[in-house]
């Protein structure tokens, strides 16, 4: 057994327990609390003066399908995050690049990381499935990934219209982006109502349809679509047509959330924010703000936080701190990286919290750990200690 007593115990669903013990059983939580029982012969870390949190989650990252390390300039074929071959493909599985040895996965779990998802990039129109998967030391994916926790990327905006475009390939424009969402999404649903027919009477079954197989449980409501939108009417064209088609849906970036606040809230749409410290890369972005979290707080919208590409998850908690300085409370800023995302994911009863029965999933930073003086000096994930600064 472990036990990480004296700290600061931010158990998130519950209060934050000054000299607080957390105790761990093989790879789950057994007890949090003030006066814990700690039995003889437990492994002892001496947490005080610290801060406890659960394992940090980040729920749209590109970790290892934007492959590091990385050179400039960038050479053809080093990155594995975009198919950028055809602005619709469902069928591409960001487990199929998910390399377990990659270094930002180790630089994201130093940072206090334990569970993030990661998949295909913003190119295409409809660029496939990602997945959530644990920060742990591994040989093959089968020993981080979560089964069960795929999700399909979609994209409006300037991205695909940026790749597809200047070949004069649908879409060059928005207009474009969106039809070509809508008639694959339409085809996705009639294969999928031929599919059920095909359950009473195999005669009926359709061809074979690879890309639109992988659409399936995305129109019949059982995966979800993880949705890039930056400018505020493509968010609003993105939550139209997922309304069309009864999608489960989140809304990535949101980067110009703060212009439609009531649209949000009204549709209790689910965003995941960031990165907010982007350059001026494109138009769309740069109306991003620090001040969206805490404008979004303030009109009750729920949101998780992200940095979104590789490595960068690591400065995930200091550029929380940025927001916390203007007006995002500490509370949801912890919210937005444990519980939310874990909810979000599909995987909040175990992981998200510091609560007996969940996966030992634990940070230990030498202080606030959304301030740049902090560091996190111990990770544990499933009951493994991993020494930060060894």
């Amino acid at each position: 057994m472990i036990a990480i007593k004296g700290g600061i115990v931010v158990t998130v669903t519950s209060e934050i327990i000054q000299n607080g013990v957390v105790l761990i059983d093989g790879g789950r939580i057994a007890a949090v609390g003030a006066s814990v029982d700690i039995p003889g012969g437990t492994q002892v870390i001496d947490a005080s003066g610290k801060w406890v949190t659960p394992g940090l989650i980040d729920a749209h990252t590109h970790l290892s399908t934007f492959n590091e390390p990385q050179t400039m300039p960038l050479l053809p074929g080093m990155l594995d995050g975009n198919e950028m071959s055809d602005p619709v493909t469902p069928h591409i599985r960001g487990i199929d690049a998910l390399n377990p040895h990659d270094v930002g996965i180790e630089n994201t779990r130093k940072a206090g990381f334990t569970t993030c998802y990661t998949g295909p990039g913003s190119a295409n129109v409809i660029g496939g499935s990602g997945i959530s998967f644990k920060t742990k030391k591994g040989a093959t994916v089968f020993d981080i990934v979560i089964p069960g926790s795929e999700h399909m990327k979609m994209a409006l905006g300037e991205n695909p219209k940026r790749v597809y475009g200047s070949d004069k390939k649908m879409p060059v424009t928005r207009m474009g982006t969106a039809a070509l969402l809508r008639e694959t999404l339409f085809n996705a649903k009639v294969y999928s109502d031929q599919l059920k027919k095909a359950e009473k009477d195999p005669d009926k079954a359709p061809k074979p349809d690879f890309k639109l197989e992988a659409l399936v449980p995305v129109v019949r409501g059982e995966m979800k679509c993880r949705i890039h939108s930056h400018r505020a009417d493509d968010v609003v064209t993105a939550i139209r047509v997922a309304k069309e088609f009864n999608l489960q849906f989140s809304i990535e970036h949101c980067t110009e959330g703060y212009k439609i606040l009531d649209f949000l809230k009204e549709n209790k749409v689910d965003c995941v924010i960031g990165p907010l410290t982007m350059g001026l890369s494109k138009m769309e972005i740069w109306g991003c703000k620090l001040e969206t979290p805490g404008v979004m707080e303030d009109a009750g919208i729920n949101f998780c936080l992200t940095e979104d590409t590789s490595s960068g998850t690591k400065y995930l908690p200091i550029h929380i701190g940025l927001c916390i300085a203007r007006g995002l409370s500490e509370r949801t800023a912890f919210e937005a990286v444990t519980i939310r995302p874990a909810r979000l994911l599909g995987l909040d009863k175990r992981v998200g919290s510091l609560e007996a029965g969940k996966d030992a999933d634990v940070a230990i930073f030498s202080g606030n750990p959304f301030s740049n003086l902090s560091l996190c000096e111990t990770t544990i994930i499933d009951g493994e200690i991993y020494d930060n600064l060894g």
